[in-house]
């Protein structure tokens, strides 16, 4: 089967954007630019991704399974008995997929991946539900986005679908011993699909081998530990005066707004992608945040302040339109492509324009707006009184409530009615819901376990 093309945008050049009016205009001009249906890979003679080719090999040294909350689970290192491997060269196209298990795998060190970063990722969730099944949630979003992600870093095509039976069959073969039906409510596995370049020609070049891989991790609940410690003016530093002055203990998120030096991504660049190379130059400034007391940055972009994203989640807001003094649920919007197309982000959206236009109980509706908005339009919501709540929301944070926000010397309080705000809390619940079982709907795929 032949995947559909794909968009992707030009090269931008060695220039960053400073401007707005450039920055878009430039992400018009590359978003016009059409890739060949197989990321300039293409030739039918080449064997595609076949699922239906997989081999499989039992672990036969099995692990065991670290108990909920261990430091195991915490360190995020642990793996479960097996993985998904394909091969890929520009000669043959794709090897059969082997279910194999866990462990190392050798390249060259002359590999491209170590060199140029010609790598990319995706992160989804296995969840044990309510009724004991096995459910992904919109898995067919994650391995489009992935075509994306490859496209734009020079990696080869696939079809999505196979890659999305992949990743079924290795958790249909973990799943029941990594994730048992005794699983605590609530219960996930992580599962990291990703893409590396392992031609060993040390030119830069398109790659000519590749190799796609799928594991499935034990992970650390994030949203419901939020455990940085408070910034020193939230536990009671000295004030100007020389006197404590004590604050109430945050619930929520904690933000440091980053400062003009510091970028995440730019227009014509790749910040639309999940690629290793938008996240490894943001640890810095993330340490920096955390070193301060901070759970993570809020990215901003341009002279104008446009916040973007939190950390590596999209980042919402709701509050009353100053014009209208209607509610609106506002978020970036995709257009200059800098902001990740965000599974979570997509459902929030899909779901608020479903469910939250009319009221939902004591629940006002809401407008559900993307658009661009400033740091300086919050500043000016929350000193009127229209801010309602803000929150992230990504794969590793689920919808988290963000409570506090840091910009330039101020600190902004953003309300919370408990542990987390309203709208974020009926969001959160719905999608939960669905995750794990308890409402019927199409984007929980079920999960058919395999007896070891």
């Amino acid at each position: 089967m032949t995947p559909a093309s794909l968009p992707t945008p030009e090269s931008s050049g060695t220039s960053t954007p400073t401007s707005t009016t450039a920055a878009s205009s430039l992400t018009a001009a590359g978003i016009k630019h059409q890739q060949p249906a197989t990321n300039g890979h293409g030739d039918s003679s080449l064997s595609p991704l076949d699922a239906s080719r997989m081999t499989f090999t039992q672990c036969t040294t099995p692990r065991e399974v670290p108990e909920p909350n261990s430091p195991e689970v915490m360190a995020q290192k642990t793996c479960t008995d097996h993985m998904v491997t394909a091969r890929w060269t520009s000669t043959s196209g794709w090897e059969a997929p082997e279910l194999k298990p866990y462990g190392p795998f050798s390249i060259m060190p002359t590999a491209s991946v170590l060199h140029y970063a010609t790598e990319c990722f995706e992160g989804l969730k296995l969840y044990r539900g309510h009724d004991g099944k096995l459910r992904l949630f919109r898995p067919s979003r994650n391995c489009e986005r992935m075509r994306r992600s490859c496209a734009r870093i020079a990696l080869p095509d696939f079809d999505a679908k196979e890659l999305e039976k992949m990743i079924i069959a290795l958790c249909a073969r973990d799943g029941a011993k990594w994730l048992p039906a005794s699983s605590a409510e609530g219960s996930f596995l992580y599962i990291r699909p990703t893409m590396i370049s392992t031609d060993p020609a040390l030119g830069v070049q398109r790659p000519k081998e590749a190799l796609l891989y799928v594991i499935l991790a034990c992970f650390p609940d994030m949203s419901r530990s939020l455990a940085t410690p408070a910034p020193p003016a939230l536990a009671g530093a000295a004030n100007g005066n020389g006197h404590s002055e004590t604050k109430k203990e945050i619930q929520g998120l904690k933000l440091l707004a980053s400062n003009e030096d510091s970028i995440r991504a730019w227009p014509g660049g790749f910040g639309y992608a999940k690629l290793g190379a938008n996240y490894g130059p943001s640890l810095v400034a993330q340490g920096e945040a955390r070193a301060r007391g901070f759970d993570q940055v809020l990215w901003l972009f341009g002279e104008d302040c446009n916040v973007t994203e939190a950390g590596a989640s999209n980042f919402f807001v709701v509050w009353r339109n100053k014009s209208t003094s209607k509610l609106e649920l506002v978020t970036a919007p995709l257009t200059e492509r800098i902001i990740l197309e965000g599974v979570t982000r997509a459902s929030i959206l899909d779901l608020a324009r479903e469910r939250l236009t009319k009221a939902q109980g004591s629940l006002e509706s809401v407008e559900v707006v993307e658009r661009k908005f400033t740091m300086h339009d919050l500043l000016e919501a929350a000193d009127e009184g229209r801010l309602v709540e803000a929150f992230a929301a990504g794969t590793a944070f689920f919808v988290a409530p963000v409570e506090l926000i840091h910009f330039r010397g101020r600190e902004v309080e953003v309300p919370v009615q408990g542990e987390t705000g309203d709208y974020a809390k009926m969001l959160k619940s719905w999608l939960s819901n669905i995750m794990y079982g308890k409402e019927a709907h199409e984007w929980g795929v079920e999960v058919e376990e395999v007896e070891a």
